[in-house]
C-alpha cells in the first residue's frame, strides 16, 4: 500500500535518541541530554516585539509564496553586508525551516539514478531527501587527520557522468569543522568545467570560534556564485528554531521559479508572524544578542573540548564552530549505537551515535546546554569509558 519512495526514509538516529532519553527520564531517571541540536537561549526580544506587533497590526493573512518584499529584501541586504554576495530579492525563497530550502532543492534538481556527493560525517537529513527525491548518496569518507573535510583529490575521485550535486556544510553538524577561503577556492577548482550544483548549507555561519573566519561558499569565484544554492536560516545563530524560518538564494532564475511553483504547491507561503519577526535578526537589530550566544558557545566548546580529551581512550578534535564535539571511540566500541545506548542507560547521559551521521566509531555531543550539566555529562562519560577500559 505505501508508496516506495516514503518507504526509502530511515528514521532519524537524533529523534530516537532523544526520543529514549524522554521516555527514561519520564520513568523518574537522572538523564542529562546533549543529543539535541538546539541553541538553550531565548529568541532575542527585539524579534519577539516584531512578532508581537505584527500581531497586533492584524498581519494574519496569506503572504506571496516565497516571501514578503521587505524580507525578501533584507536577506538580500543581509547576504550582500555579511557574505559579499549580490542576490537580488527574486532570487531568494523563505521557507520553513533550512530543511525545507534543501527539500525544494532536491526536489527540483535531483531525477532517479542521479548522484549527489556527501562528505561524511554529515547531517543526518542529507542522504534521507536525496534517497527520497530518487537520487543516488556517494558518500565521500573522511575523519579527524583532515578536520573532517574533504580533499580536492577525493571529490575528483568521486565525480561520474551522474553526479549532479555536491553538499557542503559550514561550519559543520557534526563535525564543528569550518571549510577555509583556500580550501573552498581548491574544491572551486575540481568543479570548473562541470555542471554541479553545490548546496552550500551554512546555518551555523555567526557560531564560529577563534581565528577562524566563515567564508560563504559562493563568494569564491563568478563560477562558484552561479554554481552554488546558498542555504541558511535563523534557528541556530538566533535562536528561532521554532520560529520555522530557512531561506535559500540562487543566480539561476529558472531554478528559483521551478522551486517558487513547488512551494506554491505544497506549503505556500512561511507563518506570517516569523517573516515580520525575521527581519530584526537580519538586519543587525540583535548583532549584540548573536555575539553573546557566540561567546557562550565558544568558552564551553574549549572547555568541553578539554575534559572530553583527557578522557582515556577517546579524543575530539577542537571544533572550529557550530556547538558540537564529534567524539572518536573507535579505540572502546566499534558499535557507536550500542554504545550510546548503553551510555544513556548506565548514566543517563544522551548522545548521537556517529552512524546516524556516516561515520561509525564517534558520538556527537551537544554543549548548546550550561556548563554545570556539560561538566557533569563528561564526568559521567569518563565514569562509562574507564569502566569499559577496566
Amino acid at each position: 500500500m505505501l508508496s516506495k519512495r516514503i518507504q526509502t526514509l530511515s528514521p532519524s538516529l537524533t529523534i530516537a535518541i532523544t526520543t529514549m532519553a524522554r521516555e527514561l527520564k519520564e520513568e523518574g531517571k537522572d538523564i542529562l541530554s546533549f543529543s539535541a541540536g538546539e541553541p538553550d537561549f531565548g529568541t532575542p526580544m527585539p524579534i519577539k516585539e516584531a512578532a508581537i506587533k505584527a500581531i497586533k497590526a492584524g498581519f494574519t493573512q496569506y503572504t506571496a509564496v516565497p516571501g514578503t518584499p521587505d524580507l525578501l529584501e533584507a536577506v538580500s541586504e543581509k547576504l550582500k553586508r555579511d557574505n559579499n554576495l549580490d542576490y537580488k530579492p527574486s532570487q531568494i525563497i523563505i521557507s520553513n525551516g533550512a530543511k525545507h530550502s534543501l527539500f525544494n532543492l532536491f526536489q527540483a534538481l535531483i531525477d532517479d539514478g542521479d548522484e549527489v556527493i556527501i562528505p561524511a560525517p554529515y547531517w543526518v537529513t542529507y542522504p534521507e531527501l536525496v534517497k527520497y527525491s530518487g537520487g543516488i548518496p556517494v558518500v565521500i569518507n573522511t575523519d579527524d587527520m583532515t578536520n573532517f573535510k574533504i580533499t580536492p583529490q577525493q571529490l575528483r575521485n568521486a565525480i561520474t557522468p551522474r553526479t549532479k550535486m555536491l553538499i557542503l556544510t559550514t561550519p559543520s553538524n557534526p563535525s564543528g569543522s569550518v571549510y577555509s577561503r583556500e580550501e573552498l577556492k581548491a574544491i572551486g577548482e575540481v568543479l570548473k568545467g562541470t555542471n554541479i550544483v553545490i548546496a552550500s548549507d551554512e546555518m551555523y555561519e555567526k557560531l564560529v570560534f577563534g581565528t577562524t573566519e566563515f567564508t560563504a561558499t559562493a563568494s569564491i569565484s563568478p563560477d562558484m556564485f552561479q554554481r552554488t544554492v546558498t542555504i541558511n536560516g535563523l534557528s541556530k545563530s538566533v535562536a528561532m528554531t521554532g520560529w520555522r524560518i530557512g531561506y535559500l538564494a540562487s543566480a539561476n532564475d529558472e531554478l528559483i521559479s521551478v522551486m517558487n511553483k513547488l512551494q506554491s504547491q505544497s506549503t505556500s507561503n512561511i507563518n506570517s508572524i516569523t517573516q515580520k519577526a525575521a527581519i530584526p535578526a537580519l538586519n543587525g537589530d540583535v548583532d549584540e544578542e548573536i555575539e553573546t550566544m557566540r561567546r557562550a558557545f565558544e568558552g564551553r566548546a574549549i572547555e568541553a573540548y578539554q575534559l572530553m580529551n583527557e578522557i582515556a581512550g577517546i579524543s575530539v578534535i577542537r571544533p572550529q564552530g557550530a556547538f558540537y564535539l564529534f567524539v572518536n571511540i573507535k579505540d572502546v566500541s566499534n558499535d557507536s549505537i550500542e554504545f550510546c545506548k548503553d551510555l544513556l542507560r548506565e548514566t543517563g547521559v544522551a548522545v548521537v551515535p556517529g552512524i546516524g551521521f556516516g561515520s561509525e566509531g564517534y558520538f556527537r555531543f551537544s554543549y548548546a546546554t550550561d556548563m554545570v550539566t556539560i561538566r557533569e555529562g563528561i564526568r559521567r562519560i569518563r565514569k562509562f569509558v574507564d569502566s569499559i577500559r577496566a
